[in-house]
């Protein structure tokens, strides 16, 4: 195996031929700690003082020490109960912000041609709006189950299963990217898949070039370029337009 790092917090190893941006036809994102600068279901737990009990439990599962991931979800969300919709709101507009170079890879990607999936194992009350801001082309992500109230809406600690599953897992991940390639008539090489835990490995392990952000080890290490330090638009340090 041919490690090397090209600049300071950029590494590479076994790159594929292809890599001019216009080579792929779609790119994939994981958007808590890739696309994004937290993790959603910590910063909703906080509302509910279980913020680290929750992020004990998001970190074991990013680093790919709980196999069970949905298992793993489940317990967090059920953490959640009781916190209102208005404090996922004060989440979306005071906590969460959209990781450097973002906006500036995704605008790079759309103008070679390339179609852009968010698929994460986090929610469709953040992923709807970062779809919406960024102009994302498919999303797929967890409903949560809100319970209405006089007032507001506050979560009842469960999870909706929609009509392709219960969660969106790994698995599931990796699904959602051959179902999107299949439909746009591409081979899963001609995909880009970015991520930072464990959970993304299933969809970065058959995409044609894979990329750690800011990742867990076990991550960098499988991955084709590790971006290790600067933002996500460094990937096109790589990829030429």
């Amino acid at each position: 195996m041919t490690v090397q790092e090209l600049s300071s917090g950029l590494v590479v190893q076994n790159l594929p031929a292809a890599l001019k941006l216009s080579d792929y036809k779609l790119i994939a994102f994981d958007m808590d700690s890739t696309l994004i600068n937290i993790e959603c279901v910590d910063e909703i737990a906080d509302a509910a003082g279980r913020k680290a009990e929750v992020a004990a439990i998001t970190e074991a599962a990013m680093r790919g020490e709980i196999l069970d991931y949905k298992a793993s979800l489940r317990a967090r969300v059920a953490l959640l109960k009781g916190v209102t919709v208005q404090h996922m709101e004060e989440v979306y507009t005071q906590r969460l912000q959209l990781n450097p170079g973002a906006e500036t890879l995704v605008k790079a990607c759309k103008a070679a041609g390339l179609k852009v999936l968010l698929v994460s194992g986090g929610f469709t009350f953040f992923t709807d709006r970062i779809r919406a801001r960024l102009g994302i082309d498919f999303a797929r992500s967890n409903v949560l189950e809100v319970e209405s109230a006089p007032t507001c809406g506050t979560l009842t600690g469960r999870m909706v299963d929609q009509a392709w599953g219960d969660i969106c897992d790994g698995a599931e991940k990796r699904r959602t990217l051959l179902e999107v390639s299949t439909l746009m008539g591409i081979a899963p090489e001609q995909c880009i898949a970015m991520g930072d835990g464990a959970n993304d490995l299933p969809m970065m392990g058959v995409a044609g070039l894979a990329v750690a952000y800011h990742a867990k080890p076990a991550v960098r290490e499988k991955a084709h370029v590790a971006i290790n330090s600067g933002g996500l638009d460094r990937l096109l340090e790589i990829l030429k337009a």
